[in-house]
């Protein structure tokens, strides 16, 4: 009987040493849902337990140090550059205006050979032309 006795007592000890485990179990199914709150049916539903107390459930089984699985997941920090847009802009398109001056005498090449070649395709045909008039006549 005595034993019994301890085996409760231990028990109930070991159980308010770890009162949040059964809030985590009570709690379980409604902290899965979401932080703020869900979906439902097309409307949203906020959470059935503050964030006070979500909160200092979430601390207890910290300090505990156990694992808290119902944080969202964190985003990657974005770096913003400092300054005005137009400046970075512009800048970017120095470089950009720097690097098409170096292969402007082969652009420049091309465009006078494709040009040429236009034009000896337009005297072809003019040619030819002129040749079928004369045998024609």
């Amino acid at each position: 009987m005595a034993s019994k006795a301890v085996k409760t007592t231990a028990k109930a000890i070991f159980e308010y040493q770890y009162p949040w485990k059964e809030k985590l179990a009570k709690r379980k199914d409604e902290l899965s849902k979401g932080v703020w709150g869900y979906w439902n049916l097309g409307a949203w539903t906020p959470l059935h337990i503050s964030a006070r107390r979500r909160a200092r459930l979430r601390k207890e089984v910290l300090l505990a140090g156990e694992d808290w699985p119902y944080d969202p997941e964190r985003k990657e920090m974005r770096t913003k550059i400092k300054g005005h847009k137009c400046d970075k802009i512009s800048a970017e398109k120095r470089e950009n205006t720097a690097k098409l001056m170096q292969r402007m005498p082969d652009m420049l090449l091309a465009y006078k050979k494709r040009k040429w070649e236009k034009k000896m395709k337009e005297e072809d045909k003019i040619y030819k032309v002129r040749e079928e008039e004369k045998k024609s006549k």
